[in-house]
């Protein structure tokens, strides 16, 4: 469905650091009534065979080249009659009209890519060869196609022939209800706001959908995990004695198990989706050091004479803990809930990025390890690390400054400084 976008193409801002304005792409239908298209279809008297007559006329004002050119036919025809025949014709501004190539139309829903087409590529160079122009073999069909030949130097780069261009199609039909349409893609070197990959897909269609899955898996896991820590730390801390002894023994056990490496033997040995994925790193994360942080502030709030008070009149163990004890540790751990967001947020990044995160979903760190496998910052393509990057820097830097703000609100000490 993406076919018709070009291929790795950096977004439109890149302009600014470029300098000049990049070819955008070019999409003529011969389905779509326009100035720009003339079609007709001539009876053949005394046959089933009819002339096919198709003109695509466009304008190309760029100052570089485009990336490619495709040609996408939809027909109707009787294979038993016989297949479309057609003759491929390009027509420069300057008058030049060069024969491409003749092409048998094969099905219903057939493509000409020219710009990879070797016999096309053959034709421009012995039709230039013919006029006494010897073309630089390493020069591209596009290149040849949209360059000025007339005024070529092979010791330099081949200069744009900007103007009015037109592909012209000729040829034969069979049989009475035989139709073709027609539709000429020529690609531009940019793309939309955040470019398209290795498969023409628009990078900002993954970012903007890994943007929910990687704030919900970040806030999930940081709201779950530290209202269980907090749960698990009350008891620990008011019951105390053996309750105690054991769940802060099986907290250091937490603390010495290498939390990431023992994550991604579990991602290694099973294939996991985004759920199955925040399940475990819940059950990872439930007895971690924030348990002994506020097992030290329950501690202290169980010294304090109103928890005494509700000793005194028969209060019972779990209403002291949700009534009086939790109350008084929620407010300080709410700044600490939002700071652990982004660690959550990268975490599943990682996982993706090291090809151990969920497969069918387009999380920031997919579009990094889909970069990084198709050699993009070999290549060039920046963007397609950078922009993915960013979004976890912001975010990063959102929850931070959100979680600073709310600790000057529930520390009045903070407030004061």
């Amino acid at each position: 469905m993406w076919i018709t976008n070009p291929r790795n193409a950096p977004p439109e801002w890149i302009e600014i650091f470029v300098g000049r304005k990049l070819p955008r792409t070019i999409i003529i239908d011969t389905k779509e009534a326009t100035l720009n298209v003339a079609k007709s279809i001539t009876k053949i008297r005394g046959t089933n065979a009819s002339n096919l007559y198709i003109e695509i006329k466009f304008n190309y004002e760029y100052v570089d080249f485009p990336s490619e050119i495709n040609l996408f036919f939809e027909s109707t025809f009787n294979s038993d009659l016989g297949k479309p025949i057609l003759k491929l014709y390009w027509e420069k501004p300057n008058g030049e009209t060069i024969y491409l190539a003749d092409y048998t139309i094969r099905s219903q829903d057939d493509r000409f890519y020219i710009t990879i087409n070797e016999k096309v590529r053959q034709k421009l160079f012995d039709y230039y060869a013919d006029k006494g122009i010897k073309l630089n073999r390493t020069l591209m069909v596009q290149e040849i196609l949209f360059g000025d030949m007339d005024n070529y130097d092979p010791n330099t780069h081949a200069e744009v022939l900007q103007g009015d261009y037109k592909l012209i199609i000729k040829g034969k039909v069979f049989g009475e209800e035989s139709d073709i349409d027609v539709k000429l893609v020529v690609y531009g070197q940019v793309y939309g706001i955040a470019g398209t990959d290795h498969l023409r897909r628009p990078l900002e269609i993954a970012l903007l959908w890994g943007t929910p899955i990687a704030l919900s898996f970040g806030l999930i896991a940081s709201l779950v995990t530290t209202f269980l820590q907090m749960i698990i730390a009350t008891i620990s801390g008011w019951y105390g004695g053996i309750v105690d002894d054991i769940i802060q023994r099986l907290t250091e056990v937490y603390m010495v198990i290498p939390f990431l490496p023992f994550l991604i033997l579990i991602s290694a040995f099973y294939k996991m989706d985004i759920w199955i994925i925040l399940a475990v790193v819940i059950i990872l994360s439930i007895f971690g050091g924030g348990v002994k942080s506020t097992r030290a502030l329950v501690m202290q709030i169980k010294e304090y004479p109103y928890v005494e008070a509700a000793i005194a009149y028969g209060a019972s163990d779990i209403r002291i803990i949700f009534f009086y004890i939790i109350p008084k540790i929620l407010p300080p751990m709410v700044p600490g809930l939002i700071g652990s967001v982004p660690g959550y947020v990268f975490l599943e990044a990682a996982l993706s990025f090291l090809g151990l995160g969920d497969p069918y979903l387009p999380t920031w760190g997919k579009v990094i390890n889909d970069a990084f496998s198709n050699g993009a910052l070999y290549k060039g393509y920046f963007y397609w690390v950078l922009e993915p990057s960013l979004l976890l820097i912001l975010t990063a830097l959102a929850f931070s400054f959100i979680g600073f703000a709310l600790d000057k609100i529930v520390n009045p000490r903070l407030r004061e400084i």
